[in-house]
């Protein structure tokens, strides 16, 4: 009988314990997620709170009114990449984009701080990099995505804070372009000087898929000699010659280095410029009355190729790989 009573007596107490250690288990694990939760928020609140010290604002020169605006760096930085890169394209190619846009200011800041009195940068794309304000940008996206577009903009800035391109613990002079036509340009061949040792030419895959990779400029005979003597009032040309226009020189990216034109002979790039080309890789052909130019790639070519960026990602490469594909010998380091 005794014995019986015992064994009530513990499968009494084991009801009562067992939903216990089950509450407490329960307990812990709530307790645990919470700790958890508060670490990733922390962290999340870390990664937003960056702390660029003196770079946590910058001067910005608006060309067009010639005002300076003083506007926290990333802030900036969503409407350069929301300006300079479409929002479709690939998140790990906007992150590159955001980097490069990045990096290219910081260099700006350091190597050109009298260029703009009053300003670190301006946002004219022919002299620093192109820039709009959210408003701006929203009232020229279709209303339907434009929500979404800015959250990828955002997340490309804000999932790269702090991150910048060096090279031998440098920020680098980060050129970007929109098509690189296949291979990409060393500053030399498009603006002498010296040579940058992390912008060489590199080639890139994919870049036909894009409206960027192809173009034509098709001038009458007239038009073609009127463009030029705008800059050359001497210049002459009989079309009854047959190497009246001659490619003398290419460079390692496949432009045209030098063009003998009539009596005179210029660089791909002042052709570029003077007859409106999209890039200084061209093949010319002369068609009756017209002088037709086939372009492949848009931009100066120095740098990183955007659309080649865009295709590198669809390929399945992320950011650092596509920046170190575009610029030689780099590391990608905190600012």
């Amino acid at each position: 009988m005794k014995k019986f009573l015992c064994y009530i007596i513990l499968f009494v107490l084991l009801c009562f314990a067992i939903p216990i250690l089950f509450t407490n288990k329960q307990e812990k694990q709530e307790v645990a997620k919470i700790v958890k939760n508060n670490e990733s928020q922390n962290e999340k609140e870390e990664h937003i709170n960056y702390d660029y010290k003196q770079y946590n604002t910058i001067k910005l020169l608006h060309a067009k009114t010639m005002q300076v605006e003083e506007i926290p760096l990333d802030e900036y930085l969503y409407g350069v990449v929301s300006s300079e890169m479409p929002a479709s394209f690939e998140i790990e190619a906007l992150k590159a984009q955001a980097i490069v846009a990045r990096t290219y200011t910081i260099y700006k800041i350091q190597n050109n701080n009298e260029k703009h009195e009053g300003a670190d940068i301006c946002d004219d794309s022919n002299c620093c990099q192109a820039w709009i304000s959210k408003e701006d940008r929203f009232a020229r996206w279709e209303e339907v995505s434009a929500q979404s577009n800015w959250n990828k903009i955002v997340d490309a800035v804000d999932s790269t804070k702090g991150k910048i391109i060096t090279y031998e613990g440098k920020p680098i002079n980060s050129f970007f372009h929109s098509n690189s036509g296949g291979k990409t340009e060393t500053t030399i061949n498009v603006w002498g000087g010296d040579n940058y040792p992390y912008l060489q030419t590199v080639s890139t895959s994919g870049e036909q898929a894009y409206t960027q990779y192809q173009s034509e400029v098709t001038l009458t005979k007239q038009t073609f000699i009127d463009k030029i003597k705008e800059k050359h009032a001497d210049f002459e040309i009989d079309f009854s010659s047959s190497n009246c226009i001659q490619i003398l020189e290419y460079t390692d990216g496949d432009r045209v280095k030098k063009i003998k034109i009539g009596n005179m002979e210029f660089s791909g790039v002042e052709v570029r410029s003077m007859l409106g080309l999209k890039s200084a890789n061209f093949i010319v052909t002369i068609e009756g009355d017209n002088i037709k130019f086939s372009v492949k790639g848009y931009g100066h070519g120095v740098g990183m190729s955007q659309t080649g960026a865009d295709s590198m990602a669809k390929q399945g490469s992320n950011y650092e790989e596509i920046i170190k594909h575009f610029y030689t010998g780099v590391e990608i380091a905190d600012l």
